[in-house]
């Protein structure tokens, strides 16, 4: 059987609007649902520990290591995610491969809800559960790719940045909806019935959630953007990119990623489980200070697209990147001090949050720049996936096992600087005209 050769892509000019509201809406769901459910592993990894990891006897912050060398797996199979679905994006459409990955994810969170514990089944409990982040994790790989081709090459001239933005700003919802979640059972529930049968509840939400995506997602319009993204060869096409310069490309990427993943799951992710295992924080204490740094990721994402429109990826990007750089360190003591105000703390965590949304806000549009439409959703999958592989994916495991070792609990924030550091580097290589370019 034969595929037919892919048409080029339509420029976004002559996208009809209610396509491109289609496209943002559909890309926007999945990316939702995923970092919902990657959020709710990371607020009760705790619980998750005690359930899966920690047999009777065993030690505590043994077992929340072990979780969080499930929750690091995961984000090792996201490239080969990436790799897959991208693949299958690129030569056969956007469509499929975006309504292949959302059945996958829903399918494996929702399992974990139902999974027996270790005392029910002892050691075959953690496998099993390893096991599904793996496929959430091959899910999750193919999902950045296709929502960010479909979300940026359908948006209207001059707009790019704003609407890859969504991408990001649906990340950050579905991050203050699990921490919502994770809020509301800890305060209704004791902690017997959380540990019981509470913590499955969030797990077993993503099946309706992930419905609703499925329909809108199928509502794609097959033949129109997103369709084929290779340009066809011959008289004025353009040709195919040298396997040598996507690498490099990918490998570009994830140095300006860098400082966005490691510091976006440090501040909104790993933070509860840090409060608790290190300062004694109580649950609920620790998951409003992620309430509160979710929120100031939140709020400047839209911004921050918006603005890359008008100055460029570059300026505002590192402007992001040397905010969380300098400002880690100072934020975590203030966060730490017996005797802050909890006034300025909320304001800290906020403004760590909003350092990395304006990384996050450009970020993906940045990468869409980067990659011509033949391998787009291969290569900014890829990139993203090793980024977060590597440095989000690790933040927790690498976080509690340095401070359990060394009893310094600066950890995360020298984590965090050293990352963005790194990607201020990286970020200045871009061009500062890029935002003004078409896609390639």
């Amino acid at each position: 059987m034969t595929t037919p050769a892919p048409g080029p892509v339509r420029p976004a000019a002559t996208v009809r609007p209610d396509d491109a509201r289609r496209a943002l809406l559909a890309g926007s769901v999945g990316n939702f649902i995923e970092w919902y459910e990657f959020g709710i592993y990371g607020y009760f990894a705790t619980v998750i520990a005690a359930q899966f990891f920690t047999p009777e006897g065993g030690s505590e912050v043994e077992g929340l290591v072990k979780a969080y060398a499930s929750f690091a797996l995961a984000f090792f199979f996201r490239p080969v995610g990436a790799a897959v679905f991208g693949r299958f994006g690129d030569r056969v459409g956007r469509r499929p491969a975006l309504v292949l990955v959302v059945c996958l994810m829903t399918g494996a969170t929702a399992t974990i809800g139902l999974l027996p514990t270790y005392a029910s089944i002892g050691a075959a409990a953690p496998w099993l559960l390893t096991l599904l982040r793996i496929l959430q994790g091959l899910s999750a790989g193919g999902e950045f790719g296709g929502a960010v081709s479909v979300m940026t090459e359908c948006a209207p001239p001059g707009r790019r940045g704003l609407y890859g933005a969504w991408q990001s700003f649906t990340v950050a919802l579905g991050l203050l909806a699990g921490a919502g979640v994770a809020v509301v059972l800890a305060s209704v529930l004791t902690a017997s019935q959380l540990h019981g049968w509470g913590w499955r509840v969030p797990f077993l939400l993503t099946l309706p959630l992930g419905l609703v995506a499925l329909r809108l997602r199928l509502r794609l319009p097959p033949d129109e953007p997103p369709a084929l993204a290779a340009p066809v060869p011959g008289p004025g096409g353009r040709p195919r990119p040298r396997p040598g310069e996507t690498v490099r490309a990918v490998v570009a990427g994830v140095g300006r990623m860098m400082g966005w993943s490691a510091a976006g799951y440090t501040f909104l992710v790993v933070l509860p489980s840090y409060l608790q295992s290190t300062l004694g924080t109580t649950f609920q204490r620790a998951l409003l200070g992620t309430v509160l740094a979710n929120l100031g990721f939140a709020a400047s994402i839209l911004p921050a697209g918006r603005l890359s429109d008008r100055i460029g990826r570059r300026t505002v990007m590192v402007t992001g990147a040397l905010l969380v750089a300098v400002l880690a360190l100072p934020l975590l003591h203030l966060v730490r001090d017996p005797g802050g105000p909890a006034y300025a703390k909320g304001a800290a965590l906020f403004a760590a949050g909003a350092g990395v949304g304006l990384m996050a806000g450009p970020g993906p549009a940045m990468l869409a720049e980067m990659f011509p439409a033949g391998v787009r959703c291969t290569g900014l999958g890829l990139a993203y996936a090793l980024s977060n592989a590597v440095f989000a994916g690790c933040a927790g495991l690498i976080i509690t096992e340095v401070v359990e070792r060394t009893g310094n609990v600066d950890v995360p924030g020298y984590y965090a600087a050293a990352t963005c550091a790194v990607s201020v580097a990286a970020l200045l290589t871009l061009r500062g005209d890029d935002h003004r370019r078409a896609l390639r």
